[in-house]
């Protein structure tokens, strides 16, 4: 376990009130995670929001505050990708050495320049979930649109121990 013991990945969820949710079924030909050595690499998952995708365009009908919100939620799903993952192999989140990178694609206008804010919403979660295990490189971009129109798309590579 790479995590200090008394700082049990599934106690501080339960903490904020949070259930992770199952792996979501692949919108296309993907798999929803793939592991090679020690590295699990989560495809991108959508921003949801009563179980559909989040739909809107910063710039245009959504507020960054409302994006680091949607990126939360990423966030949350992503986790629980990675929790089906890591018991394929007999293991949880708590054998999680160090999220390694985020890349963040934000559905927005041309004028709009905050995407690294609202991916703030995802990478805050990661630190306060996995303390400085939680800190990683990342990339936001913004884009003209992102499947189902959904505001932000996010992947997720992962260290395992």
């Amino acid at each position: 376990m790479s995590n200090t013991a008394s700082a049990n990945i599934y106690d501080k969820l339960k903490a904020l009130g949070i259930e992770l949710p199952p792996v979501a079924t692949p919108a296309a030909a993907y798999l929803p995670f793939v592991q090679t050595g020690n590295l699990v690499f989560l495809s991108g998952h959508i921003a949801k929001k009563d179980g559909k995708a989040w739909v809107g365009q910063f710039g245009k009908t959504m507020s960054t505050e409302e994006g680091k919100l949607a990126a939360r939620a990423i966030a949350i799903d992503l986790l629980g990708t990675l929790h089906a993952a890591l018991a394929v192999h007999g293991k949880d989140l708590n054998h999680v050495k160090r999220i390694v990178k985020l890349m963040s694609l934000v559905n927005s206008t041309g004028d709009f320049t905050e995407q690294h804010l609202v991916t703030n919403g995802a990478s805050e979660f990661m630190g306060e979930i996995f303390g400085a295990a939680g800190t990683h490189a990342r990339s936001a971009f913004g884009v003209a649109q992102i499947p189902f129109g959904a505001c932000v798309e996010i992947e997720m590579i992962a260290e395992i121990g």
